[in-house]
């Protein structure tokens, strides 16, 4: 059995555990069944190496059908796995029927050596990966803010109603730089109140500037808005009905919109705006305790942030700054220490004995 070390020097990350006992008291029925600590062979030297993630189990309540299951998406990249890895642990971690989630995972290549990854990291996890075809985007991006945020992957979610079965009818869409500490069946459950998407919003933020001078000057762009209460949302946390997505055909509707962009740069901040601009004023608002956000800082800096007040049941790192990158630079923000006791890198085994 693994335990906890409590030697000084790893201090921090036992603080950032007790903070996340504060924030929220786990009270999941689910059990940890075993861990392995030995090292899952590197299948590549492009890829980190992790340790397997503790088997969780469902509770007596669970059950164990189809109608049961609750999908999950998220994408798969190379510098983005070890952060996909860490929400994954979250999530079953924090959740009443672990057993339940299943998992639908888009790769811009899909790769062997992946697949062969989480397999050893999650020998119980129900997942499927699926390729992501980054020409259907080709074309299509227009250069923003940071680079990170002009890869295909980052697009991924304008098509995942077209690549996940077409009998998933609803699925949670999450980013790969989040943890989550509250049950998911939770956000699951939400009434959607025939809305497509699912999400906190945020009123108070300055709306105006997701868009640039000329989307505004241009009154036929700016009547987009007319009849609608536009507030801001972060794409990286949503409930999708992945079913009305498709039959009313949502896709094409951003492709338009990022049609627009390539011509007029009408916006900066990659696959967020045309979002915006489709589905701003029309979305189910969820609680703020869903997202809080702006963990990694603003986009140019990547300045430390705190939490927003209020209670939390999901970290996101959105920003410039990704806290496995500021672990590994011995230059963390306080806020990294919630994350890190989720991280199965294997240079973070100095913090378990066996």
């Amino acid at each position: 059995m693994a335990l906890w070390s409590t030697s000084s020097s790893y201090l921090p990350l036992f603080l950032g555990l007790l903070s996340i006992i504060l924030l929220h008291p786990i009270t999941t029925s689910t059990v940890a069944v075993g861990i392995r600590i030995g090292i899952i062979r590197r299948p590549s030297p492009d890829l980190p190496v992790f340790h397997e993630a503790p088997a969780f189990r469902n509770g007596d309540e669970c059950g164990s059908g189809d109608a049961n299951l609750i999908h999950v998406a998220m994408t798969l990249g190379a510098n983005y796995l070890r952060g996909t890895m860490a929400a994954v642990v979250s999530l079953i971690q924090h959740s009443t029927c672990p057993e339940n989630l299943f998992f639908h995972f888009l790769s811009a290549h899909f790769a062997p050596e992946i697949l062969s990854s989480i397999n050893s990291t999650f020998p119980y996890l129900n997942f499927n990966i699926y390729r992501f075809d980054s020409n259907r985007v080709h074309g299509k991006i227009s250069r923003s803010i940071r680079q990170a945020l002009d890869q295909p992957l980052n697009y991924a979610r304008i098509y995942l109603a077209d690549i996940i079965p077409a009998d998933v009818g609803r699925v949670i869409y999450l980013d790969s730089d989040l943890i989550v500490v509250d049950d998911i069946s939770k956000l699951w459950a939400v009434d959607m109140e025939d809305k497509v998407v699912a999400a906190p919003e945020y009123c108070l933020a300055n709306f105006t500037q997701y868009f640039s001078d000329a989307f505004w000057s241009d009154p036929a762009l700016s009547r987009t808005f007319a009849g609608r209460n536009p507030c801001y949302f972060n794409t990286g946390v949503m409930v999708m009905d992945v079913g009305k997505w498709r039959t009313e055909g949502y896709t094409q509707k951003v492709e338009e919109w990022m049609a627009v962009q390539k011509k007029k740069r009408i916006y900066h901040l990659g696959s967020l705006p045309p979002f915006l601009l489709v589905l701003a004023g029309n979305i189910k608002p969820v609680d703020h305790r869903w997202n809080q956000h702006g963990l990694g800082g603003d986009n140019f800096q990547g300045k430390c942030r705190g939490l927003h007040p209020g209670p939390v049941s999901l970290l996101h790192w959105s920003g410039k700054g990704k806290p496995w990158l500021r672990l590994d630079s011995r230059k963390p923000c306080t806020i990294d220490y919630l994350w890190a006791p989720y991280d199965l890198y294997r240079s973070s085994s100095g913090r378990l004995e066996g």
